[in-house]
C-alpha cells in the first residue's frame, strides 16, 4: 500500500516539475510584472497625493496675494505653480485669477499670456475653455476679431455654448455683420434658462438689432 502511494507521489511530483519546466518562467514573469504594476500605481497614488497637498499649501500663498491685491506677489506664485504644478487645477486656477487681477490693474498684455497658458495646458477642459472664453474678450477689446472667433471655435464643452454664442455675436457684431450676428445672439438666448438674468444682456443687444424683446413681443406691454 505504501508502495502505491509513493508511486502515485511520484507521479504527481514529475507533473508537476513538467508543468512547472513549461509554464514556470511565465508564471514568474506575470507574478513579478503584476507586482511591478502594483507598486507603480501605489507609488503614482502617493506621488499625486505628495502633489496635491504642496499645490494646495502653494495656493494658499497664491490665494492671501491676490486677496491683498499684491499683483508682484500673485503672479510669482501662480508662476510657481505653472512651473512646479502644472498638472494640478490648482496652477490652472491660479491663471485664471491672475488674469483677473492683471486686467484688473491694468496689465492687458499679461492678463492674455496667462489666459493663453491656460487654455493650452490647463489641467481640465472646463478650465481652458473657460479660459478661451474670457481671452476671447480680451481680443474683441483689442480690435482682434479674427482670432477672437478663432479662440471662440476651440471651445468644445456644451456648458459653455451659450456664452460662446453670445461673444460669437458680439465679434460679428463689431464686424458690422449684424445678420450674423443677430442669428449667434438667437442662438444665445435658446441656449440660457429662462430664469437666467444674463438673458435681459442679450435681449437688449438683439433690441439693437431690431428683434423685439420678450417684453415687447407680449401683448399689451406697451400700455
Amino acid at each position: 500500500m505504501a508502495s502505491h502511494l509513493d508511486l502515485e507521489e511520484q507521479e504527481q511530483l514529475d507533473q508537476l516539475k513538467a508543468f512547472w519546466k513549461r509554464w514556470g518562467n511565465l508564471i514568474t514573469w506575470l507574478i513579478t510584472a503584476a507586482l511591478a504594476a502594483f507598486a507603480a500605481w501605489q507609488g503614482w497614488n502617493w506621488y499625486q497625493r505628495d502633489q496635491a497637498a504642496k499645490a494646495a499649501a502653494m495656493y494658499d500663498e497664491f490665494d492671501r496675494a491676490v486677496s491683498a491685491q499684491d499683483l508682484d506677489k500673485a503672479s510669482a506664485a501662480a508662476g510657481d505653480l505653472k512651473a512646479r504644478f502644472a498638472a494640478t487645477g490648482f496652477a490652472a486656477q491660479a491663471g485664471l485669477q491672475v488674469a483677473k487681477l492683471q486686467l484688473d490693474k491694468g496689465k492687458a498684455d499679461d492678463a492674455k499670456q496667462s489666459l493663453t497658458w491656460v487654455a493650452e495646458q490647463g489641467s481640465e477642459s472646463s478650465y481652458r475653455d473657460l479660459a478661451r472664453l474670457r481671452l476671447a474678450g480680451l481680443q474683441l477689446d483689442a480690435k482682434a476679431y479674427d482670432d477672437a472667433l478663432k479662440t471662440l471655435d476651440a471651445i468644445k464643452s456644451a456648458e459653455f455654448a451659450a456664452l460662446v454664442a453670445d461673444r460669437r455675436g458680439d465679434a460679428l457684431l463689431l464686424q458690422d455683420k449684424r445678420d450674423a450676428a443677430k442669428a449667434e445672439y438667437q442662438k444665445a438666448l435658446a441656449g440660457l434658462e429662462k430664469t437666467q438674468d444674463y438673458r435681459r444682456i442679450i435681449e437688449a443687444k438683439l433690441a439693437t438689432l431690431g428683434v423685439p424683446t420678450a417684453v415687447e413681443a407680449t401683448p399689451g406691454a406697451a400700455q
